[in-house]
């Protein structure tokens, strides 16, 4: 028996739930470089739900579109925070309707009792991040995938 590859990945739409700090590895990997408008975010305190609207870079497809010589695509996921108790953040201006942001990572600081705090870490140095009463994240994919607007695979220089 061996791990799982990217390349094995079911072509279906994404739907995946983070529950430990492993799980959410998983997550932030298929997270990086995904953009967001600002007006994208919404936070429902009173059900202590928050939630984005990401286009997400495919991960998961970006070694076989290379190889099949073919676009890298996008799709529309929402990435769904339950059980929030609490929203900050840090270096984003949240009264411009006209910011977007590209996510970098998800990180996990856990606290006592599975509490702890989720934090989304954006580029430009802003921060959001949430109390959780525990882990409790999910990623869907919500449609199909689209050719990637700028046709090319997001970079990272060391």
């Amino acid at each position: 028996m061996s791990d799982a590859r990217f390349a094995d990945a079911d072509p279906s739409p994404l739907v995946l739930r983070a529950e430990d700090a492993q799980d959410l590895t998983v997550i932030s990997a298929l997270l990086q470089d995904s953009v967001l408008a600002i007006t994208d975010i919404t936070y429902e305190a009173r059900a202590r739900r928050f939630a984005l609207l990401l286009n997400r870079f495919r991960w998961e497809d970006a070694d076989q579109a290379r190889r099949d010589a073919r676009p890298y695509e996008r799709v529309r996921s929402v990435l769904l925070i339950s059980d929030v108790l609490r929203v900050q953040s840090d270096g984003i201006q949240r009264d411009d309707k006209d910011l977007v942001l590209e996510l970098l990572a998800l990180s996990w600081q856990p606290a006592e009792d599975g509490a702890g705090r989720l934090m989304l870490e954006f580029a430009g140095d802003g921060t959001l991040a949430l109390e959780v009463e525990c882990l409790n994240v999910d990623l869907r994919d919500v449609t199909r995938p689209y050719v990637a607007p700028s046709g090319k695979m997001p970079q990272h220089p060391e």
